[in-house]
C-alpha cells in the first residue's frame, strides 16, 4: 500500500472507566472502501468521531496522507472539508434551504462565489437524485431525502474520504436502499469510504475490507468473501450467527 489516504496508529479512547477505544491500528488507502461493523458498544462510532475530532483521543496518533492531524489548525484536513462526514441524524440546518445547506461551507470555508458553490451544489443534488428539493427545507422532505442532502453537502466540499457513521440507522426501512444506492454509486466511482453500519448486504456490495469491532478492539479484518465465509474469530463467527 502507498501511504495511507488515513492511518490509526496505537489509538486509545476512554470515557471514564470504559475503554472505547484500544490501541486501535488501521489503514485506509486511496479509493479503498472499508466497512466497519460489530456490536452495540464496540467502539466503531468512537473510532469515527476520532478521526474528525468530535471526540479527543487519548493516545496515539491519526493521520491524514502520512501527516498527523492538527485540528488546530485552520488548514487540517477536517476543518478544510477534505475529511468529509455524514451522521446518522443528517444535521442539516434546518432555518436553510436545501440549497443554502450545501452551499455555505463551500462559501465560507472554500471561498467559492456564490454563482459556482450553487452551480456544484445542483449538479450534487441531481447526482443523489433531489435535485428538484433544491429550494425546499429539510423539515419537508422525508429521512432518505435529508441524508441524501447530507451527503450532497459533503460532497460540496471534494472529500478525499468520506466517512459515514450508520448513515441508515434513523431511517423507516422504506427509505434505507435509497440512501445506500448513492453510497454505492460513490464507491463505484473510487470515493475512499470508512462506514460503520449494520447493512451486510451493502457490505457485500461494495468493501473492499470489512474491519469487525468488539470491546473497543479491531478483533478481524478480511475482504467480504472471506469474512462471510470463513471468518477466523470466535468473536466474529458469534456476531455474524446473531445478525445473518
Amino acid at each position: 500500500m502507498d501511504t495511507p489516504v488515513l492511518e490509526m496508529r496505537q489509538v486509545a479512547k476512554r470515557f471514564g472507566a470504559f475503554q472505547a477505544l484500544a490501541n486501535v491500528d488501521l489503514k485506509v488507502g486511496r479509493g479503498e472502501r472499508v466497512i466497519v461493523c460489530g456490536p452495540s458498544g464496540s467502539g466503531k462510532s468512537t473510532l469515527i468521531r476520532c478521526i474528525v475530532g468530535l471526540e479527543q483521543h487519548e493516545h496515539g496518533t491519526i493521520l491524514f496522507d502520512g501527516a498527523p492531524i492538527d485540528l488546530r489548525s485552520r488548514t487540517s484536513p477536517i476543518r478544510s472539508g477534505q475529511i468529509g462526514m455524514v451522521f446518522q441524524q443528517f444535521n442539516l440546518f434546518p432555518h436553510l434551504t436545501v440549497l443554502q445547506n450545501c452551499t455555505i461551507a463551500p462559501i465560507k470555508v472554500r471561498g467559492s462565489t456564490r454563482a459556482e458553490a450553487e452551480r456544484k451544489a445542483r449538479d450534487l443534488l441531481a447526482r443523489v437524485g433531489i435535485e428538484d428539493q433544491a429550494d425546499k427545507f429539510p423539515g419537508q422532505l422525508s429521512g432518505g431525502q435529508q441524508q441524501r442532502v447530507a451527503i450532497a453537502r459533503a460532497l460540496c466540499m471534494q472529500p478525499r474520504a468520506l466517512l459515514f457513521d450508520e448513515p441508515t440507522s434513523a431511517l423507516d426501512p422504506e427509505m434505507v436502499q435509497e440512501v445506500l444506492n448513492v453510497m454505492v454509486s460513490l464507491a463505484r466511482d473510487g470515493m475512499t469510504m470508512i462506514c460503520v453500519t449494520h447493512e451486510m448486504g451493502f457490505a457485500r456490495e461494495v468493501a473492499d475490507r470489512i474491519v469487525f469491532m468488539d470491546r473497543g478492539e479491531i478483533v478481524e479484518v478480511a475482504p467480504p468473501a472471506a469474512f462471510f465465509a470463513a471468518p477466523k474469530n470466535e468473536r466474529t463467527r458469534a456476531f455474524l450467527s446473531r445478525i445473518l
